[in-house]
């Protein structure tokens, strides 16, 4: 499918009827409205993790925007090698242009020192990089996928990039990660139904200093049970030497088989865990955000509603 709308081709034409079709109509509403969200922009960076959501936003952008858009990914040392393959891959599908940019983000005593508000230190430094590219090459939106479910949870990264001035065109006009992954698929892009994933600090209880030894580990934990077991949503979370294991709840049927715990428990012994566990409830998104007694859900925040996004 071709995501670029040449020069003075309607963007309700070509790809954006088609797709448009496709969709049902609540959904197809949505992705109207995101489509028409470029108007009155020129040019546009999109971080993209390659992930379904930034995924999305980029492929938009492009159609919209063509040769004007720019898709930057960050390669730290939190961030897992497939997200940085995925970015790759999914900008030659879309056909935008698309930039790898590399910094220490645990050279920062923020990140490293792990509070609750960790995230928002990671994603200011990320707005703080891309920013420099938008001056310097006179890009007047920087934008980023979050969506609208991401509003309801624990997201200090979320106020970071909103400081900052970086846009999240998905959450202001109120798609959710479903709807998103629908226009993914009519959007044909191959990572429609990528399970979703996360830095590697998110791997870390809160409290426990984020290492670079500690980064690896759990980068090769999990790429090894992945190639093992052929599981594809799970977390190796960290406490402190002891590897407890997250898997999609219609996947921990995979690991019931005596040879294949013993591989993966001698494999992450070999890593230096003291102990590996099976966590029986499974894998839920931001599982060590369930000890805090105080979230920041940027919903609750002034300048997050959807009503409030939609009329910047």
């Amino acid at each position: 499918m071709d995501y670029y709308a040449p020069t003075g081709v309607h963007k309700e034409s070509l790809l954006v009827s088609q797709v448009s079709r496709t969709l049902e109509a609540d959904i197809r509403g949505k992705f109207l409205q995101l489509v028409q969200w470029f108007n009155g922009h020129h040019r546009a960076i999109v971080a993209l993790s390659g992930g379904v959501d930034s995924s999305v936003v980029a492929a938009v952008a492009n159609l919209c925007l063509g040769d004007n858009a720019l898709g930057v990914s960050a390669n730290t040392a939190t961030t897992p090698v497939e997200e940085i393959e995925a970015a790759t891959d999914i900008a030659k599908k879309i056909g935008i242009a698309h930039r790898i940019i590399v910094y220490d983000d645990l050279a920062n005593i923020k990140i490293v020192q792990n509070q609750p508000d960790r995230c928002y230190h990671c994603r200011r430094e990320l707005s703080s990089e891309l920013n420099k590219i938008a001056v310097e090459e006179s890009f007047d939106l920087i934008l980023d996928g979050t969506n609208a479910d991401d509003l309801n949870a624990h997201r200090p990264g979320a106020v970071a990039l909103k400081e900052a001035g970086v846009r999240s065109p998905l959450a202001e006009v109120g798609l959710r990660k479903s709807e998103i992954r629908s226009i993914a698929k009519a959007l044909e892009l191959p990572n429609s139904e990528r399970p979703s994933n996360a830095c590697l600090a998110s791997r870390f209880p809160y409290g426990q200093l984020i290492t670079n030894i500690g980064v690896s580990r759990v980068a090769q934990a999990e790429r090894f049970i992945r190639e093992t077991s052929g599981i594809r949503q799970l977390r190796v979370r960290d406490h402190d030497g002891i590897a407890r294991l997250e898997i999609e709840k219609n996947e921990r049927k995979y690991l019931f088989d005596e040879h294949l715990m013993n591989v993966i428990g001698e494999k992450l012994h070999s890593l230096g865990y003291k102990y590996v566990t099976l966590d029986l409830i499974g894998y839920r998104t931001g599982s060590l955000d369930e000890q805090l007694e105080k979230q920041t859900t940027p919903i609750h925040l002034k300048g997050f509603s959807e009503s409030e996004s939609q009329t910047q």
